[in-house]
């Protein structure tokens, strides 16, 4: 029996339509097999559907919407007789062209649909195209019927991950990597056992909704120069199709699909890095794809005089906290959660997503306290960037009623600086290392996100090799990319074959890897650190689709002993709960101990307000606390100087013993062998080493896990 209003009440051509549904906006399957069109335009006179066959430039069909369509600024439709397996879609749009007031109507140009699932026009990763062959951006329909099989985002708690920040066709682009499908989401799935061996349970994907990887493409010195890493969105709803091996065949949802699904068999969270703050439309020379020619003034921040205001220093900036645009953001991530799974997000330039209309920034911005309290997203992670090109920097005071997490930008330059010599640094290392209670001391340590290196900057490897950036390859005169990297190069600039100076490097990676996977808060990792990639010194490699970007794989067989370091530090700090604990009481426990306490080279003396190179941390471990079997002392030893130096060690009660379980030199043990044959007084550390002990009844071997 069908009901009358799914009747169609007019005819076009072998199409028939009628009034539709308002929401869901964008293109969604009626169970009466039609398919609903529904889509917002403030200021529009008048809106056209446009329905193509797969890749043909001239329309199959155009279906003006009529008045009756439209309900307050929404257009309306449902048309019978779509195969949406050979056809796309776009809209025209009505009204005023007039840019210096900030309309930029244009009923000859087709509009891809803001809320499209699938975008047509790149469905192979850099193809170029004819120019008779070009066509805009196309929405495509897709069907939501992937067997998930039960599977759902796992919900683990943020401060039990340790976060691996990764770009899906980097990481197995390079022949080296051995997978069938390179740099594609089915190439992934091929090396989710190297992710699990390693011991990361969280992956970072930067940015996979769909973009134009040839915008702004051009050659440099014989190469060719693309967008690579994305950060410019064409389209928040659909993934990007570039990076799906099956995309020529319309299955890039399923093969990301597959791929979340398989991570999380596996143990492993997905995070999407997501690019709110701005479009791939830039400013006023940018092209019309999408919002500029539906409603220009709704979705972008303007100036009086309707110029594009820049926080995001890309051109234009979103209209973050307009309640249309507002509805948009909360619906997309509703959507990735839903329909695909994934586990989190972290927010781009965030802080751009707190400015008002007039680009001033807000105490209770609408879009992020309706981001921390959505019922949809209330088990998933919410991570800020917390500043914007602007020059808002919101570390340690990012609106959002306590339940975003911060990339934490002060303990990555702290750490950095003092791990080449500032002295100065250490008493705010201290706080780092404690979770940084000073900034996050009402939200808990798990609202820091720890890290040393990200996309954006140097590599572990160039950070210790480079003391300046070297972007030439960009073709920007090297005058793009941060200049402020706290990095030394150990001596030499660049490569060499010096085996003193490789040997201070390797140590001074490890120093740094020592103490972020001992702090307090969550460890983040960029992919490739494990094993010391290298991208030449070029730190802002957005546009090089090459061997610069591109993980080696056969660095891993190369500095296998440095990916053994950190794989062993990772399924360390999982087997210590202490480490991931996110209140600040270090009062003493049922240990006798202080939970958490600072040396100096003699035990229990060390002035915290006093700049140092040479510095210990104890944690001491309650079994009955964290339900461990026994209790357990860390004690992390660092000597950032360039001279030896010993440590008095403490003393632990009786039973127990020291056993070195990391030492930067070199030396690392599996969780339940480290070294007790050592002298239990003093710890004598070689310049510019750090080592981790752990104090416990070797008597007693720990029990696999």
């Amino acid at each position: 029996m069908r009901l009358i209003d799914t009747f169609p009440t007019d005819r076009i051509g072998d199409f028939e339509y009628r009034i539709g549904r308002i929401f869901p906006f964008g293109a969604t399957l009626d169970g009466d097999g039609g398919v609903n069109f529904s889509i917002y335009s403030k200021e529009a006179t008048g809106c056209t559907l446009v329905l193509y066959r797969h890749g043909q430039k001239k329309p199959l069909v155009e279906i003006p919407f009529p008045e009756s369509f439209r309900i307050g600024n929404v257009y309306t439709m449902r048309v019978y007789g779509i195969n949406m397996d050979t056809m796309e879609y776009g809209y025209r749009f009505d009204g005023q062209y007039a840019p210096k007031e900030g309309l930029w109507f244009d009923k000859n140009r087709v509009l891809l649909d803001p809320y499209a699932k699938s975008v047509s026009g790149r469905s192979v990763w850099g193809k170029k195209k004819k120019k008779d062959e070009q066509v805009p951006f196309r929405g495509q329909i897709i069907r939501e019927d992937y067997t998930w099989n039960g599977d759902k985002p796992l919900e683990r708690e943020l401060q039990d991950l340790v976060i691996y920040e990764m770009h899906v066709r980097s990481f197995t682009q390079h022949k080296s990597s051995g997978v069938k499908h390179r740099g594609t989401y089915a190439g992934m799935v091929e090396k989710i056992p190297y992710l699990k061996e390693l011991g990361v349970n969280c992956v970072e994907l930067m940015p996979i909704f769909e973009f134009d990887e040839l915008e702004g493409s051009r050659k440099y010195n014989g190469k060719e120069l693309v967008n690579l890493w994305g950060y410019s969105t064409t389209c928040f709803f659909a993934p990007k199709a570039g990076y799906a091996a099956s995309a020529p065949f319309g299955m890039e949802v399923d093969e990301l699909k597959n791929l979340i699904k398989k991570l999380h068999s596996n143990g492993i969270e997905v995070i999407l890095d997501v690019v709110f703050n701005h479009t791939a439309e830039g400013n006023e020379n940018g092209p019309s794809i999408s919002y500029r020619g539906i409603d220009n003034r709704t979705y972008y921040l303007l100036t009086p005089e309707w110029h594009y205001l820049n926080f995001s220093g890309c051109g234009n900036t979103m209209n973050c906290n307009n309640p249309v645009v507002r509805n948009m953001v909360i619906d997309c991530l509703r959507y990735w959660v839903s329909a695909y799974h994934v586990d989190g997000f972290r927010f781009d330039l965030a802080a751009i997503l707190s400015r008002d209309e007039n680009g001033a920034p807000m105490i209770h911005p609408p879009l992020l306290d309706s981001i921390a309290q959505d019922a949809v997203l209330g088990k998933s992670i919410i991570i800020a960037e917390a500043w914007d090109a602007g020059g808002l920097y919101q570390v340690g005071s990012f609106p959002g009623h306590k339940r975003w997490s911060e990339w934490n930008g002060r303990y990555r330059d702290c750490l950095r600086r003092f791990i080449k010599g500032g002295a100065e640094c250490a008493p705010e290392l201290f706080q780092r290392i404690k979770g940084s209670e000073d900034l996050y001391g009402e939200r808990g340590a798990s609202t820091t996100i720890n890290f040393v290196t990200c996309h954006d900057g140097f590599t572990l490897n160039d950070l210790v090799s480079y003391n300046e950036k070297h972007n030439e390859s960009n073709g920007e005169d090297n005058n793009d990319g941060c200049n402020d990297n706290d990095s030394w190069n150990c001596g030499v600039e660049g490569e060499t074959d010096d085996p003193e100076i490789l040997s201070l490097r390797q140590r001074q990676m490890k120093n740094m890897l020592n103490i972020l996977l001992t702090s307090r808060g969550v460890p983040m990792l960029l992919s490739g650190d494990e094993f010391a990639n290298s991208q030449s010194g070029n730190n802002n490699a957005y546009c090089q689709d090459n061997e610069i970007s591109w993980l080696n794989w056969g660095d891993l067989s190369k500095n296998k002993c440095q990916y053994d370091y950190v794989r062993r530090l990772i399924a360390f700090r999982m087997a210590h709960p202490v480490l991931r604990a996110t209140d600040y009481n270090f009062s003493h426990n049922g240990t006798g101990y202080p939970e958490l306490s600072f040396h100096g080279l003699g035990a229990w003396n060390l002035d915290q307000y006093a700049p140092t190179l040479t510095f210990g941390y104890m944690y001491a471990e309650d079994h009955e606390k964290y339900g461990t079997k026994e209790d357990c002392f860390i004690y992390v030893a660092v000597n950032a100087h360039w001279e030896w130096h010993s440590f008095e060690l403490p003393i632990i009660p009786e039973g127990m013993k020291w056993g070195i379980a990391f030492e930067s030199s070199g030396i690392s043990f599996d969780e339940g062998s480290e070294n007790f044959e050592i002298d239990q007084s003093v710890l004598n550390l070689g310049p510019r080493s750090s080592a981790i002990l752990v104090g416990r009844n070797p008597g007693r071997k720990k029990t696999k896990k």
